[in-house]
Protein backbone atom coordinates (compact mmCIF):
# COMPACT_ATOMS: atom_id res chain seq x y z
CA UNK A 1 0.00 0.00 0.00
CA UNK A 2 2.91 2.29 1.10
CA UNK A 3 4.51 1.84 -2.25
CA UNK A 4 1.54 2.46 -4.60
CA UNK A 5 0.86 5.72 -2.16
CA UNK A 6 4.43 6.90 -3.06
CA UNK A 7 4.10 6.37 -6.47
CA UNK A 8 0.98 8.06 -6.55
CA UNK A 9 2.46 10.63 -4.89
CA UNK A 10 5.53 10.86 -7.49
CA UNK A 11 3.22 11.76 -10.00
CA UNK A 12 0.90 14.32 -8.88
CA UNK A 13 3.86 15.92 -7.87
CA UNK A 14 5.86 15.34 -10.99
CA UNK A 15 6.85 18.30 -13.81
CA UNK A 16 3.52 19.14 -15.15
CA UNK A 17 2.30 19.90 -11.36
CA UNK A 18 5.73 21.95 -10.65
CA UNK A 19 5.21 23.87 -13.98
CA UNK A 20 1.61 24.85 -13.47
CA UNK A 21 2.39 26.02 -9.97
CA UNK A 22 5.70 28.07 -11.18
CA UNK A 23 4.19 28.89 -14.45
CA UNK A 24 1.20 30.10 -12.94
CA UNK A 25 3.10 32.69 -10.43
CA UNK A 26 5.46 33.34 -13.40
CA UNK A 27 1.91 34.06 -15.55
CA UNK A 28 0.64 36.56 -12.83
CA UNK A 29 4.32 38.17 -11.92
CA UNK A 30 4.17 39.50 -15.70
CA UNK A 31 0.13 40.44 -15.57
CA UNK A 32 0.87 42.38 -12.67
CA UNK A 33 4.24 44.03 -13.90
CA UNK A 34 6.14 42.25 -11.16
CA UNK A 35 3.86 43.89 -8.54
CA UNK A 36 5.24 41.75 -5.86
CA UNK A 37 8.60 43.17 -5.80
CA UNK A 38 7.03 47.05 -5.80
CA UNK A 39 4.77 47.14 -3.28
CA UNK A 40 6.35 44.85 -0.64
CA UNK A 41 7.36 47.30 2.12
CA UNK A 42 3.93 48.60 1.40
CA UNK A 43 2.64 45.18 2.13
CA UNK A 44 4.66 44.42 5.07
CA UNK A 45 3.84 48.37 6.32
CA UNK A 46 0.02 47.23 5.67
CA UNK A 47 0.52 44.70 7.32
CA UNK A 48 0.75 45.94 11.02
CA UNK A 49 -0.68 49.34 10.19
CA UNK A 50 -5.02 48.88 8.98
CA UNK A 51 -6.24 51.76 7.63
CA UNK A 52 -8.59 53.28 9.21
CA UNK A 53 -11.79 52.44 6.60
CA UNK A 54 -11.29 48.70 7.81
CA UNK A 55 -11.82 48.70 10.76
CA UNK A 56 -15.72 49.68 9.50
CA UNK A 57 -15.36 46.82 6.43
CA UNK A 58 -17.06 43.89 6.93
CA UNK A 59 -15.78 40.82 8.03
CA UNK A 60 -14.83 38.81 11.45
CA UNK A 61 -10.92 39.04 12.05
CA UNK A 62 -8.98 42.38 11.01
CA UNK A 63 -5.63 41.93 8.35
CA UNK A 64 -3.45 41.11 11.14
CA UNK A 65 -4.75 38.08 12.03
CA UNK A 66 -6.01 36.34 9.38
CA UNK A 67 -2.38 36.62 8.03
CA UNK A 68 -1.55 35.37 11.31
CA UNK A 69 -4.14 32.28 10.64
CA UNK A 70 -2.72 31.97 7.34
CA UNK A 71 0.74 31.95 8.28
CA UNK A 72 -0.03 29.58 11.77
CA UNK A 73 -1.00 26.80 9.12
CA UNK A 74 1.85 27.49 6.84
CA UNK A 75 4.60 28.24 9.43
CA UNK A 76 4.57 24.21 10.59
CA UNK A 77 6.92 20.62 10.28
CA UNK A 78 7.90 21.77 6.54
CA UNK A 79 10.17 25.09 7.67
CA UNK A 80 12.07 22.58 9.90
CA UNK A 81 11.27 18.94 8.21
CA UNK A 82 10.30 20.17 4.83
CA UNK A 83 13.81 22.28 4.02
CA UNK A 84 15.88 19.30 5.51
CA UNK A 85 14.12 17.03 3.51
CA UNK A 86 14.60 19.04 0.46
CA UNK A 87 18.80 19.75 1.21
CA UNK A 88 19.30 15.98 1.70
CA UNK A 89 17.40 14.88 -1.85
CA UNK A 90 17.85 18.00 -3.92
CA UNK A 91 21.49 18.93 -2.76
CA UNK A 92 22.27 22.61 -1.62
CA UNK A 93 21.18 24.21 -4.89
CA UNK A 94 17.12 23.15 -3.61
CA UNK A 95 17.13 26.48 -1.53
CA UNK A 96 17.66 28.77 -4.49
CA UNK A 97 14.68 26.99 -6.48
CA UNK A 98 12.47 27.40 -2.87
CA UNK A 99 13.36 30.67 -2.82
CA UNK A 100 12.19 31.27 -6.62
CA UNK A 101 9.26 29.30 -5.72
CA UNK A 102 8.39 31.38 -3.23
CA UNK A 103 9.04 34.55 -5.22
CA UNK A 104 6.62 33.80 -7.40
CA UNK A 105 4.49 32.44 -5.11
CA UNK A 106 4.09 35.93 -3.91
CA UNK A 107 1.91 36.65 -7.29
CA UNK A 108 -0.30 33.84 -6.68
CA UNK A 109 -0.95 34.34 -2.77
CA UNK A 110 -1.51 37.72 -3.64
CA UNK A 111 -4.09 36.81 -6.45
CA UNK A 112 -5.98 34.07 -4.34
CA UNK A 113 -6.81 36.63 -1.89
CA UNK A 114 -7.56 39.19 -4.03
CA UNK A 115 -10.39 36.91 -5.45
CA UNK A 116 -11.18 35.24 -2.17
CA UNK A 117 -12.27 38.69 -0.73
CA UNK A 118 -13.77 39.51 -3.95
CA UNK A 119 -16.27 36.50 -3.99
CA UNK A 120 -16.42 35.84 -0.48
CA UNK A 121 -19.95 35.43 0.91
CA UNK A 122 -21.99 35.96 4.05
CA UNK A 123 -23.98 33.63 5.71
CA UNK A 124 -27.15 34.70 8.18
CA UNK A 125 -25.06 35.64 11.09
CA UNK A 126 -22.63 38.09 9.44
CA UNK A 127 -19.63 35.70 9.09
CA UNK A 128 -17.89 35.24 5.89
CA UNK A 129 -17.06 32.40 3.68
CA UNK A 130 -14.36 32.53 0.90
CA UNK A 131 -11.81 30.36 -0.83
CA UNK A 132 -11.42 28.48 -4.14
CA UNK A 133 -14.62 27.00 -4.17
CA UNK A 134 -16.15 30.40 -3.76
CA UNK A 135 -13.94 32.06 -6.84
CA UNK A 136 -14.17 28.87 -9.40
CA UNK A 137 -18.14 28.98 -8.49
CA UNK A 138 -18.90 32.28 -8.54
CA UNK A 139 -16.24 34.07 -10.87
CA UNK A 140 -14.96 31.42 -12.85
CA UNK A 141 -18.79 29.44 -13.05
CA UNK A 142 -17.67 26.18 -12.29
CA UNK A 143 -18.96 24.49 -9.38
CA UNK A 144 -18.03 21.25 -10.00
CA UNK A 145 -14.30 22.70 -9.75
CA UNK A 146 -15.39 24.18 -6.30
CA UNK A 147 -16.97 20.82 -5.26
CA UNK A 148 -13.74 19.14 -6.04
CA UNK A 149 -11.45 21.55 -4.18
CA UNK A 150 -13.62 21.66 -1.07
CA UNK A 151 -13.38 17.40 -1.35
CA UNK A 152 -9.75 17.42 -1.35
CA UNK A 153 -9.38 20.22 1.35
CA UNK A 154 -11.42 18.32 3.55
CA UNK A 155 -9.46 15.56 4.00
CA UNK A 156 -6.30 16.88 3.33
CA UNK A 157 -6.88 18.78 6.38
CA UNK A 158 -6.36 15.60 8.34
CA UNK A 159 -2.93 15.14 6.79
CA UNK A 160 -1.07 17.76 6.47
CA UNK A 161 -3.25 19.68 9.53
CA UNK A 162 -3.87 17.00 11.76
CA UNK A 163 -2.08 13.79 12.48
CA UNK A 164 1.03 14.68 10.86
CA UNK A 165 1.59 17.90 13.20
CA UNK A 166 0.37 15.88 15.71
CA UNK A 167 2.63 13.14 15.53
CA UNK A 168 5.43 15.54 15.14
CA UNK A 169 4.24 16.65 18.67
CA UNK A 170 4.54 13.43 20.31
CA UNK A 171 7.46 12.16 18.57
CA UNK A 172 9.33 15.64 19.57
CA UNK A 173 8.19 15.51 23.12
CA UNK A 174 8.49 11.65 23.68
CA UNK A 175 12.34 11.80 22.23
CA UNK A 176 13.52 15.44 24.46
CA UNK A 177 11.11 14.81 27.26
CA UNK A 178 10.06 11.44 27.75
CA UNK A 179 6.14 12.54 27.54
CA UNK A 180 3.94 9.60 26.60
CA UNK A 181 2.34 10.34 23.13
CA UNK A 182 -1.18 9.37 24.27
CA UNK A 183 -0.29 11.99 27.20
CA UNK A 184 0.40 14.34 23.78
CA UNK A 185 -2.34 12.96 22.01
CA UNK A 186 -4.83 14.08 24.96
CA UNK A 187 -3.17 17.35 25.71
CA UNK A 188 -3.79 18.40 22.14
CA UNK A 189 -7.25 16.94 21.79
CA UNK A 190 -7.98 19.65 24.41
CA UNK A 191 -6.13 22.68 23.76
CA UNK A 192 -7.08 22.24 19.95
CA UNK A 193 -10.74 21.89 21.11
CA UNK A 194 -10.78 24.85 22.92
CA UNK A 195 -9.39 27.04 20.54
CA UNK A 196 -11.27 25.82 17.23
CA UNK A 197 -14.78 25.75 19.70
CA UNK A 198 -14.39 30.36 19.33
CA UNK A 199 -14.67 29.74 15.27
CA UNK A 200 -12.16 31.61 13.15
CA UNK A 201 -12.51 34.54 15.94
CA UNK A 202 -11.06 32.75 18.01
CA UNK A 203 -8.62 31.02 16.34
CA UNK A 204 -7.58 34.60 14.90
CA UNK A 205 -7.16 35.78 18.58
CA UNK A 206 -5.21 32.82 19.53
CA UNK A 207 -2.90 32.63 16.19
CA UNK A 208 -1.96 36.77 16.43
CA UNK A 209 -0.23 35.89 19.92
CA UNK A 210 1.12 32.58 19.42
CA UNK A 211 2.41 33.04 16.07
CA UNK A 212 5.07 36.02 16.35
CA UNK A 213 6.59 34.76 19.81
CA UNK A 214 7.03 31.06 17.42
CA UNK A 215 8.83 32.55 14.79
CA UNK A 216 10.76 34.94 16.54
CA UNK A 217 11.64 31.82 19.11
CA UNK A 218 13.14 30.35 16.22
CA UNK A 219 14.39 32.80 13.61
CA UNK A 220 16.13 34.70 16.89
CA UNK A 221 17.65 31.22 17.37
CA UNK A 222 18.87 30.70 13.76
CA UNK A 223 20.06 33.92 13.75
CA UNK A 224 22.61 33.82 16.98
CA UNK A 225 24.14 30.53 14.94
CA UNK A 226 24.54 32.58 11.51
CA UNK A 227 26.19 35.79 13.52
CA UNK A 228 28.45 33.21 15.57
CA UNK A 229 29.33 31.76 12.07
CA UNK A 230 29.76 35.01 9.87
CA UNK A 231 32.91 33.61 7.87
CA UNK A 232 30.98 30.28 6.91
CA UNK A 233 27.74 32.02 5.25
CA UNK A 234 29.36 33.35 2.13
CA UNK A 235 30.17 30.01 1.14
CA UNK A 236 27.15 28.79 1.63
CA UNK A 237 25.38 31.17 -0.18
CA UNK A 238 27.56 30.60 -2.71
CA UNK A 239 27.23 26.88 -2.51
CA UNK A 240 23.73 27.14 -3.01
CA UNK A 241 23.58 29.49 -6.27
CA UNK A 242 26.53 27.34 -7.61
CA UNK A 243 24.46 23.59 -6.96
CA UNK A 244 21.26 25.06 -8.38
CA UNK A 245 22.41 24.59 -11.32
CA UNK A 246 24.52 22.06 -11.66
CA UNK A 247 22.92 19.85 -9.15
CA UNK A 248 24.95 17.29 -6.48
CA UNK A 249 21.86 15.70 -4.94
CA UNK A 250 21.80 12.81 -3.48
CA UNK A 251 18.76 11.42 -4.97
CA UNK A 252 19.75 11.20 -8.62
CA UNK A 253 22.33 13.97 -9.03
CA UNK A 254 20.71 16.01 -11.73
CA UNK A 255 19.39 19.64 -11.90
CA UNK A 256 16.17 18.24 -12.74
CA UNK A 257 15.97 16.75 -9.51
CA UNK A 258 17.03 20.03 -7.21
CA UNK A 259 14.40 21.99 -8.96
CA UNK A 260 11.75 19.08 -7.93
CA UNK A 261 12.43 19.15 -4.51
CA UNK A 262 13.28 22.89 -4.18
CA UNK A 263 9.69 23.85 -5.91
CA UNK A 264 7.69 20.93 -4.17
CA UNK A 265 9.57 21.88 -0.70
CA UNK A 266 8.95 25.45 -0.86
CA UNK A 267 5.08 25.02 -1.67
CA UNK A 268 4.81 22.48 0.92
CA UNK A 269 6.05 24.83 3.39
CA UNK A 270 4.43 28.42 2.10
CA UNK A 271 1.11 26.62 0.24
CA UNK A 272 1.25 29.56 -2.56
CA UNK A 273 -1.22 27.28 -5.26
CA UNK A 274 -2.41 25.41 -3.10
CA UNK A 275 -5.93 27.82 -2.35
CA UNK A 276 -5.85 27.19 2.05
CA UNK A 277 -4.61 30.06 2.57
CA UNK A 278 -7.21 32.21 0.97
CA UNK A 279 -10.41 30.84 2.86
CA UNK A 280 -8.28 32.83 6.09
CA UNK A 281 -8.43 36.01 3.96
CA UNK A 282 -11.80 36.23 2.98
CA UNK A 283 -12.52 36.78 7.13
CA UNK A 284 -10.60 39.88 7.01
CA UNK A 285 -12.21 43.05 7.99
CA UNK A 286 -11.32 45.11 4.25
CA UNK A 287 -12.87 47.61 2.29
CA UNK A 288 -10.60 46.21 -1.00
CA UNK A 289 -9.83 42.98 -1.89
CA UNK A 290 -5.87 44.31 -2.88
CA UNK A 291 -5.72 46.02 0.53
CA UNK A 292 -6.23 42.24 2.37
CA UNK A 293 -4.51 40.60 -0.47
CA UNK A 294 -1.05 42.79 -0.15
CA UNK A 295 -0.92 41.99 3.58
CA UNK A 296 -1.32 37.65 2.68
CA UNK A 297 1.40 38.17 0.19
CA UNK A 298 3.60 38.83 2.79
CA UNK A 299 2.87 35.45 4.66
CA UNK A 300 5.21 33.62 1.66
CA UNK A 301 8.06 36.24 2.11
CA UNK A 302 7.86 35.87 5.89
CA UNK A 303 7.65 31.96 5.68
CA UNK A 304 9.77 30.75 2.86
CA UNK A 305 12.44 33.88 2.59
CA UNK A 306 12.70 33.94 6.25
CA UNK A 307 12.35 30.90 8.74
CA UNK A 308 12.54 28.61 5.69
CA UNK A 309 16.36 29.94 5.37
CA UNK A 310 17.37 30.16 8.35
CA UNK A 311 16.73 26.60 9.32
CA UNK A 312 18.58 25.65 5.38
CA UNK A 313 21.24 27.95 6.32
CA UNK A 314 21.63 26.44 9.55
CA UNK A 315 21.93 23.04 7.98
CA UNK A 316 23.90 23.57 5.32
CA UNK A 317 26.83 25.36 8.00
CA UNK A 318 26.60 22.28 9.87
CA UNK A 319 27.41 20.24 6.41
CA UNK A 320 25.99 17.23 7.98
CA UNK A 321 23.37 16.73 5.32
CA UNK A 322 25.10 13.72 3.39
CA UNK A 323 25.22 11.92 5.92
CA UNK A 324 23.05 9.26 7.52
CA UNK A 325 20.30 12.16 9.58
CA UNK A 326 17.14 13.49 7.28
CA UNK A 327 13.94 15.37 8.26
CA UNK A 328 13.62 16.74 12.00
CA UNK A 329 16.79 15.02 13.39
CA UNK A 330 19.03 16.75 10.80
CA UNK A 331 17.79 20.03 11.62
CA UNK A 332 17.69 19.25 15.52
CA UNK A 333 21.27 17.72 14.84
CA UNK A 334 22.29 21.13 13.10
CA UNK A 335 21.62 23.12 15.61
CA UNK A 336 22.68 21.29 18.78
CA UNK A 337 26.64 21.04 16.95
CA UNK A 338 26.28 25.30 17.46
CA UNK A 339 24.39 25.66 20.56
CA UNK A 340 24.73 22.35 22.01
CA UNK A 341 21.86 21.23 23.81
CA UNK A 342 20.32 24.65 23.49
CA UNK A 343 20.00 23.91 19.88
CA UNK A 344 18.19 20.82 20.12
CA UNK A 345 15.57 21.79 22.97
CA UNK A 346 14.96 25.42 20.33
CA UNK A 347 14.08 23.14 17.38
CA UNK A 348 11.45 20.77 19.71
CA UNK A 349 10.34 23.42 21.00
CA UNK A 350 9.73 25.39 17.44
CA UNK A 351 8.46 21.99 16.27
CA UNK A 352 5.60 21.67 19.06
CA UNK A 353 4.57 25.29 18.20
CA UNK A 354 4.31 25.00 14.85
CA UNK A 355 2.18 21.88 14.52
CA UNK A 356 -0.13 23.27 16.86
CA UNK A 357 -0.50 26.47 15.35
CA UNK A 358 -0.70 24.45 11.91
CA UNK A 359 -3.09 22.05 13.63
CA UNK A 360 -5.30 25.43 14.67
CA UNK A 361 -5.20 27.03 10.79
CA UNK A 362 -5.85 23.64 9.04
CA UNK A 363 -8.97 22.91 11.08
CA UNK A 364 -10.48 26.34 10.07
CA UNK A 365 -9.67 25.40 6.13
CA UNK A 366 -10.94 22.11 6.90
CA UNK A 367 -13.96 23.19 7.91
CA UNK A 368 -15.21 25.83 5.51
CA UNK A 369 -14.55 23.15 2.83
CA UNK A 370 -17.00 20.92 4.79
CA UNK A 371 -19.46 23.57 5.26
CA UNK A 372 -19.66 24.50 1.41
CA UNK A 373 -20.02 20.69 0.53
CA UNK A 374 -22.83 20.23 3.35
CA UNK A 375 -23.50 23.62 5.20
CA UNK A 376 -22.64 25.35 8.26
CA UNK A 377 -24.80 22.76 10.05
CA UNK A 378 -22.06 19.99 9.37
CA UNK A 379 -19.06 22.02 10.83
CA UNK A 380 -19.72 20.47 14.34
CA UNK A 381 -19.60 17.52 13.16
CA UNK A 382 -15.96 18.21 11.47
CA UNK A 383 -14.71 19.52 14.94
CA UNK A 384 -15.63 16.45 16.50
CA UNK A 385 -13.73 14.31 14.17
CA UNK A 386 -11.05 16.89 13.34
CA UNK A 387 -10.29 16.48 17.37
CA UNK A 388 -10.02 12.73 17.71
CA UNK A 389 -7.95 12.33 14.99
CA UNK A 390 -5.20 14.38 16.86
CA UNK A 391 -5.45 11.53 19.54
CA UNK A 392 -5.19 8.86 16.79
CA UNK A 393 -1.91 10.41 15.25
CA UNK A 394 -0.08 11.07 18.43
CA UNK A 395 0.21 7.38 18.46
CA UNK A 396 0.34 5.94 15.29
CA UNK A 397 2.56 5.38 12.71
CA UNK A 398 1.80 7.53 9.92
CA UNK A 399 3.95 7.25 6.50
CA UNK A 400 0.71 6.75 4.78
CA UNK A 401 -0.72 9.57 6.07
CA UNK A 402 2.61 11.31 4.82
CA UNK A 403 1.93 10.16 1.53
CA UNK A 404 -1.86 10.59 0.93
CA UNK A 405 -1.42 14.46 2.35
CA UNK A 406 0.89 15.34 -0.29
CA UNK A 407 -1.48 13.42 -2.97
CA UNK A 408 -4.38 15.59 -1.41
CA UNK A 409 -2.41 19.11 -1.88
CA UNK A 410 -1.54 18.93 -5.40
CA UNK A 411 -5.04 17.70 -6.05
CA UNK A 412 -6.14 20.81 -4.33
CA UNK A 413 -3.87 22.81 -6.38
CA UNK A 414 -4.85 21.96 -10.01
CA UNK A 415 -8.71 23.49 -9.48
CA UNK A 416 -7.28 26.23 -7.78
CA UNK A 417 -4.87 27.00 -10.35
CA UNK A 418 -7.15 26.80 -13.33
CA UNK A 419 -9.56 29.57 -11.48
CA UNK A 420 -5.97 31.92 -10.91
CA UNK A 421 -5.39 31.19 -14.71
CA UNK A 422 -9.01 31.88 -15.65
CA UNK A 423 -9.52 34.71 -13.49
CA UNK A 424 -6.42 36.84 -14.10
CA UNK A 425 -7.80 39.73 -15.88
CA UNK A 426 -10.26 40.05 -12.40
CA UNK A 427 -6.88 40.46 -10.13
CA UNK A 428 -5.52 42.56 -12.48
CA UNK A 429 -8.68 44.58 -12.98
CA UNK A 430 -8.91 44.77 -8.71
CA UNK A 431 -5.40 45.43 -8.72
CA UNK A 432 -5.44 48.74 -10.37
CA UNK A 433 -8.72 49.65 -8.77
CA UNK A 434 -7.27 49.48 -5.42
CA UNK A 435 -3.61 51.06 -6.45
CA UNK A 436 -5.89 54.13 -7.63
CA UNK A 437 -7.15 54.31 -4.18
CA UNK A 438 -3.88 53.88 -2.23
CA UNK A 439 -2.18 56.83 -4.18
CA UNK A 440 -4.69 59.13 -3.48
CA UNK A 441 -4.57 57.80 0.72
CA UNK A 442 -0.68 58.91 0.33
CA UNK A 443 -1.88 61.78 -1.08
CA UNK A 444 -4.04 62.75 1.57
CA UNK A 445 -1.61 61.76 4.06
CA UNK A 446 1.27 63.71 3.03
CA UNK A 447 -0.83 66.63 3.13
CA UNK A 448 -1.82 66.74 6.41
Amino acid sequence: MMDVVNKISSFVWGPPTLILILGTGLYLTLRLGFFQFRTLPYAIKLTFSPSKQDKKSKGDISHYQALTTAMAATIGTGNIVGVATAVVLGGPGAVFWMWVSALFGMATKYAEAVLAVKYRVENSKGQMSGGPMYYLERGLKAKWLGIIFAIFGSIAAFGIGNMVQSKAVSDALDNSFQVPPIATGIILTLLVGLVILGGIKGIGRVTAFLVPIMALFYVIGGLVIVFLNLEVVPGVIGLIFTDAFSGSALGGGILGTVIRYGVARGVFSNEAGLGSAPIAAAAAKTDYPGRQALVSMTQVFFDTIIVCSITAITILMADMYQGDLSGGDLTTASFSMFLGDAGEYIVTIAIILFAFSTIVGWSYYGEKCFSYLFTDKAIPYYRIVFVLALLYGSMEKLDIVWGVSDIMNALMAVPNLIGLLGLSGVVVYETKKFLKVAKEEERLAKGR
